[in-house]
């Protein structure tokens, strides 16, 4: 979800309580802001940098998401359920964020319900964007994921190494090599 899109959902005075209650890091590359096997109390806002959340599944390291500037990342499963994660949240960049936790969000909303639809509205918008991941996946070829990708995010290509890429993708690194070629 990027968080520039949220100016035609969310009000400004939302936004501004949310932004006064946040805290602010810079954090160096490869730093983990969530760790799989614990239970993800934060929400991180990408002011600047790379981040992606990750599983391991029979000792494959497999990205599921990938955010940059303005979006925003968490480990989802747990953020919400307040249960153990399988989600590990890396920076790929150094990085600037704002957090807040999801407590504190509980608190702004439980002090103005009349947030809680606007908080609806986000969630829907990053269920939409899940649905239609899930869309590519059962639908596109491969080659028409990686053309996807340079048409929604191009810049991507340049920040991300290709290994990340091609798990995102849903490919092997060879299988996005051999796409790349004949591009």
């Amino acid at each position: 979800m990027n968080f520039n899109q949220l100016d035609d959902i969310v009000p400004l005075d939302l936004i501004g309580t949310i932004f006064g209650a946040m805290k602010h890091k810079k954090l160096p590359k490869t730093h983990l802001l969530h760790e799989a096997g614990t239970i993800c109390k934060d929400i991180y806002f990408l002011q600047s940098g790379m981040a992606r959340t990750y599983f391991y599944k029979e000792g494959k390291d497999i990205t599921v998401h990938l955010a940059s500037e303005g979006e925003i990342i968490t480990a989802v499963d747990s953020i919400i359920s307040l249960k153990k994660s399988r989600y590990s949240v890396e920076l790929l960049e150094d990085s600037e964020l704002f957090y807040i936790s999801y407590q504190d969000l509980q608190t702004i909303l439980s002090n103005h319900p009349q947030y809680e639809k606007y908080v609806r509205l986000v969630l829907e918008r990053m269920y939409t964007e899940g649905a239609d991941r899930i869309e590519e996946f059962l639908f596109f070829t491969a080659k028409e994921r990686y053309d996807n990708l340079l048409k929604t995010r191009p810049k991507l290509i340049q920040r991300v190494n290709l290994g990340h890429i091609a798990s995102y993708l849903g490919m092997t690194q060879e299988t996005l090599s051999r796409i790349r070629r004949t591009a």
